[in-house]
């Protein structure tokens, strides 16, 4: 068995289709398709069932590519973990982040620390807070910026850094768009646009309500807060979100008086797993940053 025999195999499991896999491999399709054929017979078992042009993983394929996906992911950290012994001013993060984080905490931050160390680069990522985990988890992601883990199956450890306040938010016209402050319990019957279940906002607005044991009714579902921003300013319900550089042109916040409405975010990782020292620097530098701008916040 040679290793470029699994990086091929790795490949076409992920796209499952000949022609594609080869052209991403710079291979031609038969070549790739003996490489295949041999790998299976050494192993015993077929990898995939054939269809005709098509082709999927099987039960075996399936089993074989964790152990796979495995291998490969400890040799290329093995590989970086030599790279960055001998260039330890180079390197590149894997860094992901909450969608909520993406208008104005994430470019500040990248911009301050890319004057200090302008040689390390980055692989971003947004998502929401389950996507990132398992990202984490898998090693495609060295860091990131996230609510704190109610519920995780991965070992991670997670620091917290800042709060945020969580406002009610409102269409301009709307009767209480005025109001210094509400009562979670002053709106309990309007119709709501939350994000989808799996984002960390949502946990927390969803947490929120059931300290009141309020049923909120739930008309529409987004992926991104500009987009439930956006419901909100077109009078289709109202919602909870915290001050992320929205345009308040067409949207009002305000603040809930009751229950404290924040959410925490901090700084994640995969406990006890090697970080490439660019990571480790970028880390340590989200923490005296986001340090000295809560202080610099305080009245």
């Amino acid at each position: 068995m040679e290793w470029q025999q699994l990086e091929y195999f790795q490949t076409l499991a992920q796209m499952q289709h000949v022609t594609r896999a080869a052209e991403h491999l710079c291979l031609s399709q038969p070549a790739l398709s003996r490489s295949i054929a041999r790998l299976e017979e050494e192993l015993g078992v077929p990898l995939f069932d054939r269809q005709g042009r098509t082709i999927v993983l099987n039960r075996y394929g399936r089993l074989f590519l964790k152990r796979v996906n495995r291998m490969l992911m400890e040799f290329h950290m093995g590989k970086q973990e030599l790279h960055d012994l001998v260039h330890p001013e180079y390197g590149e993060i894997a860094f992901g982040f909450l969608h909520t984080l993406g208008t104005g905490v994430i470019p500040d931050l990248l911009s301050a620390f890319r004057r200090q160390f302008p040689t390390i680069g980055f692989q971003l990522t947004q998502n929401h807070s389950y996507s990132l985990l398992e990202q984490l988890n898998a090693g495609e992601l060295d860091i990131c910026l996230m609510a704190q883990p109610t519920e995780s199956k991965y070992p991670v450890q997670w620091i917290p850094l800042w709060s945020e306040e969580i406002f009610a938010t409102f269409p301009r016209e709307h009767p209480l768009a005025n109001a210094e402050s509400i009562g979670l319990d002053e709106i309990a019957d309007e119709p709501f646009i939350f994000l989808k279940k799996g984002y960390a906002l949502r946990s927390t607005t969803d947490q929120l309500f059931g300290q009141y044991g309020i049923s909120p009714r739930i008309t529409f579902e987004g992926e991104e807060v500009a987009t439930v921003a956006g419901f909100v300013a077109a009078g289709l319900g109202v919602s909870l979100l915290p001050d992320v550089g929205l345009d308040k042109s067409k949207i009002a916040p305000v603040r809930i008086k009751a229950p404290k409405c924040e959410r925490v975010i901090g700084i994640a990782a995969i406990e006890g797993r090697y970080m490439p020292p660019a990571a480790v620097r970028f880390k340590e530098f989200v923490r005296g940053y986001c340090d000295r701008i809560t202080k610099s916040n305080l009245p």
